[in-house]
């Protein structure tokens, strides 16, 4: 049983769990005729949002009280099917920023108004898992609000997922997906040959640079002071060791931030494993 400590609107309100936290809990008709301190039967709320904090709980019951309760009650499942299918705990604030994007996706194709996503190619190929589940969440909003979104929007969706999963922003998502193809394309020069894309280390090395992506463009680049394990890693892969010192020039010059010696390690390894494949 919940008491409703604020009501957002018919299908909407907060409530107060039984650790003292706010929630937000999503019901049909939960709030109709209600006022605050009434009660709630479990079985009646479908959903419960929990927030990290304060302003993102804020945030949502906002985009909550703006936006008919069919697209929230889809993008929700979206975000559950995601999860599952990942295996993955995604930041919460996805439910924020996947439910907005939706919900002005669907706006601007009533209006004639689609984007064209300039990354799909590279959204694709670095991020396979996630794009198949923004193609399988497009069915989702095709059979469920009746509203056919572009393989574009599948991108857009991806991209969302995995901001949640590195726990990042958007922007720096966008940067982070130009990051690995300007890495790939440097790689290709380097060597002179085309890279094995169905390998597993390439797979490893794609995933690596994910995070390395992430780290660079929050600045929490590893950095460890093990000379003895530098040296090694120099001595024994001077190619690789080149190659790595070419992408933290790249990062350098495109983007400003420098890469630590410690990532430049862990780049040499990897670039290693890929040439072994």
């Amino acid at each position: 049983m919940y008491k409703i400590a604020k009501l957002i609107n018919n299908n909407i309100v907060c409530s107060i769990d039984a650790e003292g936290n706010e929630v937000i809990l999503r019901g049909l008709g939960i709030g109709f005729n209600k006022k605050v301190n009434d009660s709630i039967e479990d079985e009646k709320v479908e959903k419960i949002y929990k927030m990290a904090n304060k302003d993102a709980s804020n945030k949502l019951q906002e985009l909550l009280a703006e936006i008919p309760i069919e697209y929230v009650t889809v993008c929700t499942e979206i975000i559950e099917y995601a999860t599952k299918t990942l295996n993955k705990k995604l930041n919460d604030n996805i439910y924020i920023t996947l439910t907005d994007h939706i919900s002005f996706a669907i706006t601007r194709k009533d209006n004639k108004l689609e984007y064209r996503n300039v990354l799909l190619t590279e959204i694709k190929t670095f991020y396979e898992e996630e794009y198949q589940i923004g193609v399988q969440a497009l069915e989702i909003i095709k059979d469920k609000l009746g509203v056919e979104l572009s393989y574009d929007e599948a991108g857009f969706i991806a991209l969302h997922i995995v901001n949640a999963e590195l726990d990042t922003n958007m922007g720096n998502m966008v940067k982070i997906t130009e990051l690995i193809q300007k890495v790939k394309e440097l790689i290709y020069n380097y060597y002179g040959k085309d890279i094995d894309e169905d390998s597993l280390n390439y797979k490893r090395f794609i995933t690596h640079l994910k995070f390395f992506g992430q780290r660079i463009f929050t600045d929490k680049a590893t950095e460890e002071d093990d000379e003895e394990f530098r040296s090694l890693v120099k001595n024994r892969y001077p190619i690789e060791y080149q190659c790595a010192e070419n992408i933290g020039k790249l990062v350098l010059e495109q983007y400003n931030k420098k890469v630590t010696e410690e990532e430049l390690m862990f780049l040499t390894i990897h670039l290693k494993r890929l040439q072994m494949s």
